[in-house]
């Protein structure tokens, strides 16, 4: 069970203090991602997932006409996300369906310091029978965890693995990360790490129209369709510094890297010379070239030749950039996939943002948080041109 005592990482809110109150200042400046309703340790809680914690509080039923809908009780409790080290969907399995069963909710593995030098490991079950609440926020957990591609697992550890990741956690490794935010027409989008904009934001929106596929298997088929239908975008790119320079033309994809993104398909990262928090993005421009010279630029991320050097592909160090299409997708249809052309504007332009398609239909404005968060990870190599942190948001 897992107690609110202070000075515990799962830790007691004030008594009958609401979420985000004058009383509990780490959360008011706190990110919501998510909130909603579980059973925890058999009692319904108002559960709320932030940027760096999970919440929740005990409730009552609806009371009869005349009270109010929902009454919060007693004090609340919080498990900071850092503590998280796995997190599964929980079933109850039968002999008959192995593997199957019926969904329970969501198990958090957690790892928690008693003492100096002792850890003590728990679970924290979130029950909740609908699927498609529980598929959310498991999602949610995962992307938080490891990333959908891995990028920043491999990146922080040099590996994706469970047991190095935990290891990690035991020695207490932490590692600053340069973050970016994402938006568009003033409004933002979300954070991440890396994007992906023309071949590898329609490589990722074909995949997502596979997903009865084998991850591999949805991979490589994605590819070589997107191969077969290599298109350019026509945009504008505007970057800083270097007086903000401007660059319009047609290209065949565009990279914006905060970290190395080190991964299977790329053992030396997509972009091999960013560090985890130098302050600074990498921007990887390929212009327009024939198919069998772009494939030969694409194998190299695989190999221990310079995926770069051709003349066809420019590399540069930034802190933001703004990549602004100039004309319709004409590289994505929905339709002519057989997708459902509900999900995408017709003007709009999928981008790969850490393994997650995102939809823009206009300019899209990338800027660089040098050192905004702190993970569990160990640094592939001393950084000695690490900038001041930042603190604007």
């Amino acid at each position: 069970m897992l107690l609110g005592k202070r000075g515990n990482r799962v830790g007691a809110l004030e008594e009958g203090a609401p979420f985000g109150c004058p009383q509990l200042p780490e959360a008011v400046a706190e990110r919501v991602l998510l909130r909603g309703i579980f059973e925890i340790q058999r009692e319904s809680c108002d559960v709320v997932l932030g940027e760096r914690a999970l919440r929740w509080r005990r409730i009552q039923p609806e009371l009869p006409a005349g009270g109010s809908k929902c009454h919060q009780l007693g004090s609340g409790e919080s498990l900071e996300l850092e503590d998280i080290f796995s997190v599964k969907l929980k079933r109850r399995c039968s002999v008959k369906q192995p593997g199957k069963g019926t969904l329970l909710g969501i198990t958090l593995f957690i790892c928690l310091k008693e003492q100096l030098n002792k850890l003590k490991d728990s679970t924290l079950d979130l029950i909740n029978l609908s699927e498609d609440h529980c598929d959310i926020w498991f999602r949610e957990f995962k992307k938080i965890l490891e990333g959908s591609t891995n990028v920043l697992a491999h990146s922080l550890c040099g590996i994706s693995h469970v047991v190095t990741a935990t290891m990690h956690i035991i020695m207490g490794h932490i590692q600053t990360v340069d973050v970016c935010t994402f938006s568009s027409a003033g409004k933002l989008l979300r954070f991440g790490f890396s994007a992906m904009f023309g071949f590898g934001g329609r490589t990722l929106a074909l995949a997502e129209k596979y997903r009865w596929m084998s991850p591999s298997r949805r991979r490589d088929f994605a590819v070589l369709k997107a191969l077969a239908k290599l298109q350019p975008e026509d945009c504008k790119i505007s970057f800083l510094p270097a007086g903000s320079l401007c660059n319009v033309d047609i290209f065949l994809n565009i990279s914006i890297m905060a970290i190395p993104c080190l991964c299977s398909v790329a053992p030396r990262g997509f972009a091999p010379d960013t560090r985890l928090n130098n302050g600074s993005m990498a921007l990887i421009a390929v212009r327009n070239t024939t198919r069998p010279e772009f494939v030969k630029h694409l194998k190299r991320y695989s190999s221990i030749k310079n995926q770069f050097n051709f003349p066809f592909v420019e590399t540069y160090t930034i802190e933001e950039v703004k990549i602004h299409p100039r004309g319709k997708s004409n590289g994505y249809n929905q339709q002519e996939e057989g997708g459902d052309p509900a999900t995408v504007p017709e003007s709009g332009f999928p981008w790969n943002v850490d393994g997650d398609l995102m939809e823009a239909a206009s300019e899209v404005h990338i800027r660089l948080h040098p050192r905004l968060i702190r993970l569990y990870g160990g640094s592939l190599e001393e950084m000695n041109d690490s900038k001041v942190a930042c603190n604007c948001i």
